[in-house]
């Protein structure tokens, strides 16, 4: 049942732009980032099932793609995820909902709430969407899985705290720096790639 909510919830984000998906770029973008983010999500460590941590990327993808394409992207790395072994089919609907759907959508309302309150400018762009975003985005999602876990009662709260939470100061950093990093090359190199970033808002 949670499968279908998921996949249902995917189809209706990408409903309204899917005529996008016949544009080569759009097409290289989506499916590309789709490849780059199984392969990444693989370098992974854990000591429990379940308990697994590994870098994310969803900020980044989310301001390069829209939050819509970022969901079918991120969903079409969990199905390559799910088939290279790195979780249970089982898992899907939890690790698409909880792992990508909720720090893509933290990801984008935090951009949109700066795009209309905060000065427009490049260093908030860079600095505060991208990479203290993608730092506290990794919280977020670490932190409803335990939960998650919890009220499940798949583990008890002190596995939680030693074996899974205590790593969240340790992946703050790193996170949100693969994220800037990754924006900041992308608004140089390849602004047109970037959905979010416009030369008018940030740097005039």
């Amino acid at each position: 049942m949670l499968t279908l909510l998921y996949i249902a919830f995917v189809f209706l984000a990408v409903r309204p732009v899917a005529l996008e998906l016949t544009r080569p770029l759009v097409q290289h973008l989506v499916f590309g980032s789709a490849a780059v983010l199984a392969m990444l999500w693989w370098l992974k460590a854990g000591i429990h099932p379940g308990l697994d941590v590994h870098f994310m990327w969803l900020t980044a993808l989310t301001l390069t793609l829209g939050w819509r394409w970022a969901l079918f992207s991120s969903a079409l790395s969990v199905l390559v995820y799910t088939l290279m072994g790195g979780i249970e089919w089982l898992e899907m609907a939890e690790y698409g909902l909880i792992g990508c759907a909720l720090p893509i959508l933290f990801s984008y309302a935090v951009y949109s709430f700066a795009f209309h309150y905060l000065p427009r400018h490049y260093i908030t762009y860079i600095f505060f969407c991208s990479f203290m975003v993608g730092a506290l985005s990794i919280a977020v999602k670490m932190l409803t899985y335990a939960g998650y876990y919890y009220f499940t009662e798949a583990y008890t709260w002190s596995t939680l705290v030693d074996n899974y939470l205590v790593l969240i100061p340790l992946l703050l950093f790193p996170e949100g720096l693969l994220n800037g990093m990754a924006m900041t090359l992308l608004v140089i190199y390849k602004p047109h790639w970037v959905k979010t970033f416009y030369d008018e808002a940030y740097l005039r």
